[in-house]
């Protein structure tokens, strides 16, 4: 019996073809199809006539890359960072800011509905912020050989600082990033000068990366410590909380949703959102586990990374709370223990999503409410597909947390069947 080949076979023997792209997929990437066989395109927006050039061949689908714009969707511009053309940092500049929301989010309920077979009550309620100058957290790539972007920024004897090309690891060297907050962006031209100065003086290489996060009222940390750079801790207000941490610490990165995103993850005041114990996964500095201590007797925070359980413990002592509990061990370790009856967990995992004893354990002892907050809406559709056997989907919020880029966080509330 001859069997038909698959789809993708009629790639081939193509190397370039013409497509017109029908929609953004979760991630960013554009979806066109070639003979029926779907394409998947970077930097490409809904309604492109493109001309592109095969990059990969699978049995069921391919990816590509724009060779030529042969006529641009309603909604492409101009994008308006100069390194974006090789910067591997944002995917979406080429989008209008508007369309980036709307497309995203249509993207993250199609993943929703086909990978993890949701049914959602509604619409779910979209929240964006600033899409320029709102990142609070960025992580820079060092090397002492690479040259900038622009030849002529080039300083002999200094290292280049900035982010990976998209898709490999060659460095891009840039000298502003405009989706970093001001005080963030303000550093970058400053920074080759300064690692080769601390080189230098200590008489070794500049670090192979380097971390900076900005507080409230201006405040910047880095990390490793450089001679010449700020280190040490910030704060930030968000909640009706102040939070510290230092550049090694996981922080939500949009500073003006914050307050929006706790208040997702929280829902809203009143019956069925308070009670006696609730447990925060993944707590990171305690962003949700302060917040739900105003509402519940008993908070047990579970955090893997060191430094993040040693800041959570020191923001609960800052701000008074007494009601807290940080545990200070991996989370697929400790859901072993996961007590029976608990009225309310709140997971925000990795972009990994949940590991299968977590699945399992919230399975096994569902609490009364879940909240599952995530920024991979295919992770998140697959432990949905699983989670929903014992939990009801109850509502969907989706933050764009990451303007510019592929990515939405989404705040999903269930409640136990």
């Amino acid at each position: 019996m001859n069997e038909s080949p698959p789809p993708g076979a009629r790639l081939v023997t193509v190397d370039e073809a013409e497509v017109r792209v029908e929609k953004l997929i979760a991630g960013g990437d554009g979806l066109a199809r070639f003979e029926g066989v779907p394409l998947f395109v970077p930097r490409s927006a809904p309604g492109d006539r493109l001309r592109v050039r095969i990059t990969e061949r699978r049995p069921g689908y391919g990816r590509a890359e724009i060779v030529e714009v042969l006529e641009p969707g309603p909604g492409r511009r101009e994008p308006p960072c100069p390194y974006f053309v090789r910067c591997g940092g944002c995917d979406l500049q080429h989008l209008e800011d508007p369309l980036q929301v709307e497309a995203k989010a249509a993207a993250v309920v199609e993943t929703l509905e086909r990978l993890g077979r949701i049914e959602l009550p509604g619409p779910p309620e979209v929240i964006a912020g600033d899409p320029w100058a709102y990142r609070l957290r960025t992580q820079l790539h060092v090397s002492p050989n690479v040259a900038p972007a622009r030849p002529a920024d080039r300083v002999e004897g200094r290292p280049a600082v900035g982010y990976f090309e998209r898709g490999s690891h060659d460095l891009v060297a840039v000298d502003r990033c405009p989706i970093l907050v001001p005080e963030l962006e303000a550093l970058l031209p400053g920074l080759p000068g300064t690692l080769a100065e601390a080189a230098e003086a200590a008489g070794g290489r500049p670090p192979r990366r380097l971390d900076l996060a900005a507080g409230d009222g201006g405040a910047v940390t880095s990390a490793p410590v450089v001679p010449g750079l700020p280190h040490g801790e910030v704060t930030v207000t968000a909640a009706g909380f102040t939070y510290a941490f230092d550049a090694r610490a996981f922080f939500q990165t949009h500073r003006g949703l914050l307050d929006r995103l706790v208040e997702a993850a929280l829902g809203p005041e009143g019956e069925g959102w308070t009670g006696g114990t609730a447990i925060d996964l993944y707590c990171g500095v305690g962003l949700f586990t302060l917040p739900l201590a105003r509402r519940y007797a008993q908070v047990i925070g579970v955090e893997g990374d060191r430094i993040a359980v040693r800041f959570a413990r020191r923001n609960a002592r800052a701000n008074g709370v007494g009601n807290v509990q940080i545990e200070g061990v991996r989370v697929e370790s400790w859901v072993a223990d996961l007590p029976e009856g608990a009225d309310r967990i709140l997971a925000d995992p990795p972009r990994a999503g949940l590991q299968p004893q977590v699945r399992r354990a919230l399975l096994d002892r569902p609490a009364a409410r879940l909240t599952y907050v995530s920024c991979h809406a295919a992770t998140l559709a697959r432990d949905l597909l699983h989670l929903t056997r014992a939990y009801r989907l109850e509502s969907l919020t989706l933050l764009d947390l990451f303007p510019q880029s592929g990515h939405m966080e989404s705040v999903v509330q269930l409640i136990r069947t």
